[in-house]
């Protein structure tokens, strides 16, 4: 294998994102960081390689300075490092190694150099066992080397120096059989100087069988003069018995006249925590989160690794798609813990069908694929589908309800249907859809007459052409709603396609064709001429900056029309600005950053045309193209919002997305909103706009236009008290944050007066002069009248008043202290202005407001 050419400096171009990409498994980004670690993240590829916030820091660099590529961290290796360090890395490529972990020096920001503990692995590979990905770790050892150096001028002083950073010290008289361990190594496996005999097989002894063979092997090249210093990781069984990764490196120090070892000393490091996050690494990368299984990455790797086995033994292997059957079904009444449950109980069952070298992964929602190897028989495979089917099919218990499903299994075999994992892929998922369409609960084989599918698709492209010149295609307007109003000033333009034999064709059925045929190109046209129509009449009957929202195919970047038939152009002709609409793209198309997609963008900007990223969150795009390419709103994708509940994930991935955009200047729509709870949370997560079935489904022009004309509409969508000539007091000794809330609250509705008092008494007393105050917003530390007894005495004076605390903890004992005083909310300063208004208004409701940080079993 030709290992690639990391260390040259020209070995890529310049250029690329320098932040990670927060939608590639950041939970271990997370972990790797709550170690103290510095990560990186290299695609051997391309020589991207994307450094973490902590690793930047730990040369003194601001968050983003460095540039992502291989040649910023190669550039930064002492000259005296270097070649070590390339050695150690091709050395782990070509397997001479079982890791890849060095020690090297970095340049800081300052000029100064720092001593770096590099660690990483390869967590993808491609086919013929190519690395292409590797993720790792820098720990900052400059103490420890630093302690080390003063080993020269006294051992005392070195070892004391050593035990500050945190490293145990052994010191080992080879030839005498003895081995002296520091109390700080002592400790590290929880025991006493008395209870660990000073003598090498106390360790080895307590080394994990594993790991012994690779750690006297390094520990003899060492001694043999083959490398400068010792160095292994290892696990090491504690006093309790459980195991502690270590990291531990050592030097002969001392050596007789014939160059045997005599004496040599070094450390343990603990290294759990890394050792810990890196599973978590593999764990994220190969395994689903939900039920363990394999995943998709996986599969394909173990899928092509059987295709060459059986190539080179002539034996079968069958790969099997499992669809659940009805489960959208228990997902939608039983909510998604239960989906999940029955997802994790499906898993174990389908584990438990199968031998322990076949494979069972999920593939994702409630799709399972099932690899079986070293097939004998036919009747061996047949016998196990029925055995899937049977314990597919029995009962789940289900929150002590019984739930059924069944499944719809597809079979491909190899090499008999195919030897490519694409093509089995495709086999199989064929097969599994004639086994749904022949009534579900039963299996079906791939044969060739189950490309009748790709037939069907040939035919709707035939009947696609007849579809615009006979008029078949319609739009329908979904209203995007202003959650700060409830008023709608937008709408998304829908395409259907209402066919004269079949009825009403999905968009998922015929989009895909339309784009694979580039018939997308002229029904996008004619898309964009309808909704342009549209504009003309909502402009003059529903308000003057009405804005419709459509969507734009990459099949249509990639067509240029000539400039006189241009939208813009278009758009002028009509009288139309181009801030009348917004062109919604794919995250997909963010990867295209040709000519064409720059220059259909950057024009569109020009005329004043708004972009919106669709389904955001579900693509691979990056934070920087949202800034480069002039995106103006993203649409957080249905899928988040489908699974909001306070405190849950979605909600805090949803309102990361919201606090993102709107650092970037951007505005921002979610998609799929169903109920009442999923609105309110968007407005506390600070969210823009939204849309979904929670406000209306898609309808024709006329319909909406008619619904849009209904009087108090906005209030029946965003529930709101009458503030107009309402009093408000606001009891804060913080000026500035108060002068903030005060501005705020303004900003509700016209006529709203706002009172403020700087600590409790001058508030009670401003509530005694002006019986108008409808409602006390409080902070908790005031002084000398703090926010609690300020509370109660208000609850005296008038019962009924609501009281909203806007404090700067968020303990629960502080809000449970809160309500008992008498408050009928709590909204953190954290929260931000816009939930303390959602906040207000829900109190003002009459509905005790919760907030966040108390979870989602006290709301």
């Amino acid at each position: 294998m030709t290992p690639p050419k990391p260390f040259s400096a020209d070995s890529a171009p310049a250029g690329g994102e320098d932040r990670f990409d927060e939608n590639d498994a950041s939970l271990w980004k997370l972990a790797l960081e709550g170690s103290g670690a510095g990560a990186w993240d290299w695609n051997l590829e391309t020589g991207d390689q994307v450094h973490s916030r902590r690793w930047q820091e730990m040369l003194g660099y601001e968050y983003g300075e460095i540039v992502a590529r291989n040649r910023s961290f190669v550039e930064r290796i002492h000259p005296e490092d270097r070649e070590r360090v390339e050695r150690s890395f091709n050395q782990y490529l070509e397997g001479k190694t079982a890791s890849y972990s060095t020690e090297l020096r970095l340049r800081c920001k300052d000029g100064t150099w720092k001593w770096i503990l590099t660690s990483g692995m390869v967590v993808r590979r491609s086919a013929d066992g190519k690395p292409l990905r590797m993720i790792g770790t820098h720990v900052d050892i400059q103490e420890r080397k630093e302690a080390e150096a003063l080993l020269q001028q006294s051992e005392e002083r070195w070892k004391l120096a050593m035990e500050s950073t945190g490293d145990g010290i052994w010191d080992w008289h080879i030839p005498e059989g003895r081995e002296f361990y520091s109390k700080r190594l002592v400790e590290m496996y929880g025991f006493t100087e008395k209870e660990l005999h000073q003598h090498p097989d106390a360790l080895d002894s307590r080394t994990h069988p594993d790991d012994l063979p690779q750690m006297l092997n390094d520990r003899q090249a060492h001694f043999d003069g083959l490398t400068p210093t010792y160095h292994n990781e290892h696990r090491v069984r504690c006093k309790d018995n459980t195991w502690k990764w270590v990291l531990t490196r050592g030097m002969v120090v001392s050596r007789d006249a014939e160059g045997r070892p005599r004496r040599m000393v070094g450390t343990h490091t603990d290294i759990s925590a890394r050792k810990q996050a890196e599973a978590l690494v593999r764990q994220q990368a190969y395994f689903d989160p939900l039920t363990g299984l394999p995943n998709r990455r996986m599969l394909r790797d173990r899928i092509e690794q059987e295709i060459k086995r059986n190539r080179r033994d002539g034996r079968k292997m069958a790969v099997l798609f499992i669809d659940l059957d009805h489960f959208k079904e228990v997902n939608d009444t039983m909510g998604h813990d239960a989906g999940d449950l029955l997802l994790m109980e499906a898993a174990r069952r389908l584990r438990a069908c199968v031998r322990e070298h076949d494979t069972v992964a999920r593939m994702g929602g409630d799709e399972f694929t099932l690899l079986i190897t070293e097939l004998e028989t036919d009747s061996h495979l047949e016998h196990l589908l029925q055995k899937l089917l049977h314990t597919l099919s029995s009962p789940f218990e289900l929150h002590r309800e019984r739930v059924f499903v069944s499944a719809s299994i597809g079979v491909t075999l190899c090499p008999d249907d195919g030897s490519e994992v694409e093509a089995l892929y495709k086999n199989a998922d064929q097969a599994m859809y004639e086994a749904k369409g022949a009534g579900r609960n039963r299996f079906s084989f791939f044969t060739p007459a189950l490309h009748e599918a790709a037939v069907q698709r040939a035919r709707i492209t035939n009947d696609l052409h007849d579809a615009l010149a006979q008029q078949q295609f319609e739009l329908h307007f979904q209203p995007i709603v202003d959650l700060s109003s409830g008023q709608v000033r937008k709408a998304e333009a829908l395409l259907r396609w209402r066919h004269p034999k079949r009825g009403m064709i999905s968009p998922a059925d015929f989009i895909p064709v339309a784009e694979a045929s580039e018939l997308i190109v002229e029904i996008g046209d004619w898309v964009f001429s309808e909704v342009s129509r549209q504009l003309l009449v909502w402009r003059n009957t529903l308000h003057p900056h009405f804005q419709i929202s459509m969507n734009s195919s990459p099949v249509q970047f990639r067509r240029r029309c000539p400039a006189e038939k241009s939208w813009v152009k278009r758009l002028e002709a009509m009288g139309l600005p181009g801030m009348s609409l917004v062109v919604e793209i794919t995250e997909g198309l963010l990867l295209e950053t040709n000519a064409s997609v720059s220059e259909q963008l950057l024009e569109w900007r020009d005329a004043g045309i708004q972009v919106a990223l669709d389904d955001f969150g579900t693509g691979y795009s990056s934070l920087a193209y949202l800034q480069q390419l002039d995106i103006d709103y993203i649409k957080i994708d249905k899928s988040f919002v489908q699974g909001l509940d306070p405190g849950g994930t979605q909600f805090i991935l949803c309102k990361a997305m919201v606090v993102m955009a709107h650092a970037l200047g951007l505005r921002v729509v979610a998609e799929g909103v169903e109920t009442s709870q999923q609105r309110d949370l968007l407005i506390e997560a600070g969210c823009d706009f939204a849309q979904g079935y929670f406000f209306s489904r898609p309808m024709p022009a006329d319909a909406l236009q008619t619904l849009l004309s209904t009087p108090q509409l906005s209030q029946q969508w965003i529930p709101t008290t009458t503030l107009h000539g309402m009093q408000l007091l606001v009891i804060d000794d913080h000026p500035i944050v108060r002068q903030g809330m005060v501005a705020a609250l303004r900003q509700l509705q016209a006529g709203i007066e706002v009172l403020e008092a700087s600590d409790g008494a001058h508030g009670l007393e401003l509530l005694e002069a002006n019986p108008r105050i409808k409602a006390v917003l409080i902070d908790l530390e005031m002084q000398p009248l703090g926010g609690i007894p300020t509370i109660r005495q208000i609850r005296q004076m008038q019962p009924a008043l609501p009281v909203l605390v806007v404090a700067g903890s968020e303990q629960p004992e502080d809000f449970h202290a809160a309500i008992q005083a008498g408050a009928n909310g709590y909204c953190p300063k954290s929260a931000g202005l816009r939930t303390m208004r959602h906040a207000l208004r829900q109190v003002l409701d009459g509905t005790l407001y919760v907030p966040t940080f108390m979870g989602p079993a006290s709301q």
